[in-house]
């Protein structure tokens, strides 16, 4: 009986190994989070105040949380085998189906479906179908299998806050106290799913393999970087002319995003996985996963937001006729916005760097530093000038990262080259021998 369950379980979910890495499934629930970005960063732009963004930075946690759950699903099973597309094709639609709701997440909008309750009920399908996955393996641990309903307990409470904060603040009087009741109960929300995650559920966690969750994250922060990218050919209005500032505008918002690419891709991705194979020990792996991983690229995912965010509003502004020819003076919300997003993706950069090799990378501490000293000035100056000195900042602050680095760069790109060939040898001989 035991050894027709096995089969069984081999048929319907088939384990990972040390050596997996990103499936095609993936990449496809990806596309996804593409339009998430791109759907939540559109609408905050469109009325961005301090409450609204707010808003959107929750938004953003629950989708991140949503995501990190299938990524762990990937890493412990075959994303592309058994049952886990099926799994996959559900968590995309519904992923899907809480983007669409998310203009009406906080207050719903007549004329359709109430706007929290399918945000809500969209988000618990998302982590249903995680935790079913889980259930499932966990049945063959009598221990996991019993401490399980502690893990469905996690997004039942979640889900709940987040209806009563889409139906109780409505029936009170307009005003700040329905506005922060639902803010507050949004917060509590995200607070009990990272809460729960990262302190209880998260010993529960099985990073097998290094490769697929190294990847996995470095694919996001691509995608957070392509949403710069978007908007920097959406920022303008269609159909204005491209003018001198609009040129001007668009190569250093270019610059910027390239700088930023350079700083995580050139030589930290490598380093973080290395480092996440290095870790035999389980605990030792878990950390990293969390903290490095979970913890540090959510910031980095959201500075990389707000930078694509600041940007929008920044280019519809220079290609406005009405604007004079160089622009108006950035703006302090905005010119905040804009540079507290570089900022952040910086400082995360440098989080990743400590906890994963305890080093200190002070060209990057110094490059925040000097944009939060140069902000007030820039935001005086116009919008063209005022990005000019955010790229140039950026730009060097990162090249004198890279010089600084005392060979280890070199070291750390010649073993991912050596890993990259010797996988590349490994898979020619077996086709070869299999094909």
């Amino acid at each position: 009986m035991g050894n027709r369950s096995d089969a069984r379980w081999s048929r319907a979910l088939r384990a990972a190994a040390p050596g997996s890495r990103t499936t095609r499934l993936e990449l496809f629930y990806d596309l996804v989070f593409v339009f998430a970005f791109l759907s939540v960063t559109t609408l905050t732009a469109t009325e961005l105040t301090p409450v609204n963004l707010y808003r959107f930075l929750l938004v953003l946690a629950l989708l991140w949380w949503s995501w990190t759950g299938f990524a762990r699903v990937g890493n412990a099973c075959r994303a592309d085998q058994g049952l886990l597309p099926l799994v996959g094709f559900v968590t995309v639609a519904a992923t899907f189906l809480l983007v669409l709701s998310a203009p009406g997440a906080f207050q719903d909008r007549p004329g359709g479906l109430p706007g929290p309750l399918v945000f809500a009920g969209s988000y618990f399908v998302i982590r249903m179908a995680q935790l079913s996955v889980f259930g499932r393996v966990d049945r063959a641990d009598p221990v996991r299998r019993r401490r399980f309903l502690l893990r469905l307990l996690v997004p039942v409470a979640a889900t709940a806050l987040l209806v009563v904060a889409g139906t109780v603040p409505g029936r009170l009087p307009e005003g700040r106290f329905a506005v922060g009741l639902q803010l507050v109960l949004w917060t509590l929300a995200v607070l009990v799913e990272y809460g729960v995650g990262t302190t209880v559920a998260w010993h529960w966690w099985v990073v097998v393999s290094a490769g697929h969750w190294a990847e996995r994250h470095a694919l996001m922060v691509l995608v957070a970087l392509g949403e710069s990218i978007i908007a920097l050919g959406l920022g303008p209005k269609t159909g204005l002319p491209l003018t001198g500032p609009v040129a001007v505008a668009a190569l250093l918002g270019i610059l910027v995003v390239a700088a930023l690419w350079w700083v995580y891709f050139d030589t930290l991705a490598f380093a973080l996985e290395q480092t996440l194979h290095h870790a035999r020990d389980r605990s030792a792996r878990l950390r990293l996963a969390r903290s490095v991983y979970t913890f540090l690229h959510l910031p980095m995912t959201t500075g990389t937001i707000l930078y694509a965010l600041g940007l929008k509003d920044l280019l519809a502004e220079v290609a406005d006729p009405a604007t004079p020819q160089w622009g108006w003076p950035l703006g302090g919300f905005w010119g905040g916005v804009l540079y507290s997003g570089v900022a952040l993706y910086l400082l995360s950069i440098a989080g990743c760097w400590w906890l994963a090799e305890r080093e200190v990378h002070r060209p990057l501490l110094v490059t925040v530093a000097a944009l939060a000293a140069s902000a007030p000035f820039a935001f005086r100056a116009p919008e063209v000038a005022a990005l000019g000195v955010l790229a140039v900042l950026t730009a060097a602050g990162v090249a004198w990262e890279t010089r600084s680095e005392d060979g280890r760069r070199r070291r750390v790109r010649r073993l991912a080259l050596e890993e990259q060939i010797a996988a590349e040898a490994e898979q020619s001989r077996w086709r070869r021998e299999h094909l």
